[in-house]
């Protein structure tokens, strides 16, 4: 497993279901519902939606949590590094909601959120902590899946999403490993 490289492990972006940036918010919905239904009847193997921009480029991925995020705008002005400088537990959440009115509001206007906002207003571009290279050791991926508790990472060659690492795929190839095991 120590010589196990992210292209060892990596889906290609080929292999997933594509939507447009362009895509409203009730669209990508029903691409998601179509998506997990396929998935689940065994005709496709991934669930998982990459955004693609006018140029064909894949530019981030959507998820059910992703849409969720989408109907309350205030979360993209939330500093994590203030909240991080806060420093505590149960109160972090209560000073969120009153700091930045989150959940005042998201369902007033769910219909025109619906058919009028489209998700390139809402997606995020990964992150440095959510990105990974075909040579990467799964070392490197295990510690950003376990600190940055993400379903996969993206796998970029050349400054271009080529695929992802499914912490599913992961999972399962240390659980194989594992039950080889003499124990």
């Amino acid at each position: 497993m120590e010589k196990m490289k992210v292209l060892d492990l990596m889906v290609t972006k080929d292999r997933f279901p594509k939507i447009s940036d362009e895509t409203t918010f009730f669209d990508a919905l029903v691409a998601l519902e179509k998506a997990q239904e396929r998935y689940l009847a065994g005709k496709v193997e991934q669930r998982i939606l990459l955004v693609e921009d006018e140029h064909g480029k894949i530019v981030s991925k959507i998820s059910p949590i992703d849409l969720m995020r989408g109907l309350e705008k205030h979360y993209e002005q939330i500093n994590m590094g203030e909240i991080i400088r806060r420093s505590g537990l149960t109160y972090i959440w209560t000073a969120m909601q009153k700091d930045y009115r989150l959940w005042e509001d998201p369902f007033n206007d769910l219909c025109r959120k619906a058919i009028e906002v489209k998700i390139r207003n809402f997606i995020k571009a990964p992150g440095e902590g959510q990105i990974v290279g075909t040579e990467d050791a799964l070392a490197k991926c295990f510690h950003l899946f376990v600190m940055n508790r993400h379903d996969s990472l993206f796998v970029v060659e050349d400054n271009e999403i080529i695929g992802l690492l499914r912490f599913s795929d992961v999972y399962k190839k240390v659980s194989k490993i594992m039950k080889a095991c003499a124990l």
